[in-house]
Parts: structure tokens; C-alpha cells; sequence
């Protein structure tokens, strides 16, 4: 018995393959959350040392593990 969304032929034990539709809102929801997550610790950092830099690493940072995150994820085939 195949359930739905699932290709027949798929183990019942694997997750149903995504479309491109839904990858690209995963891969895109990666990067805003590591963009936003780690900015915002930039943006507290520079607040509690008085500096204004650390927003921008902040977010260099995140951008970077984000793409890393969608390369292991999605660029491995």
C-alpha cells in the first residue's frame, strides 16, 4: 500500500520525495533562519560592546552555514 504523496515502489519506511517546489522553500527557509538567527546575535553583540561590525559578521556567518546546510542537504546526490 502506497500512501500519499508517495511514488509506488518507495519503501513505506522512506519520506516521500519533495518536489523542487518544496526544496526550494526548505533551502530558502534555511537561509533566512541563519541570516536572521545569527544577525540578530551580531545585532545583540554589537549592542552590549558598543561596536558596529559584528551584525555584518553575524550575518556572513549565518549565510555560510546556511549554504553549508543546503549543500549537505540537497547538493549531494
Amino acid at each position: 500500500m502506497t500512501g500519499p504523496g508517495r511514488p509506488p515502489g518507495q519503501p513505506p519506511g522512506q519520506p516521500p520525495d519533495q518536489s523542487g517546489f518544496n526544496a526550494g522553500y526548505s533551502a530558502l527557509g534555511y537561509l533566512l533562519a541563519g541570516l536572521l538567527f545569527w544577525g540578530g546575535a551580531g545585532y545583540l553583540a554589537d549592542r552590549w560592546l558598543g561596536t558596529s561590525f559584528l551584525v555584518l559578521i553575524g550575518m556572513l556567518l549565518g549565510g555560510g552555514a546556511a549554504l553549508y546546510l543546503i549543500y549537505v542537504r540537497y547538493g549531494k546526490t
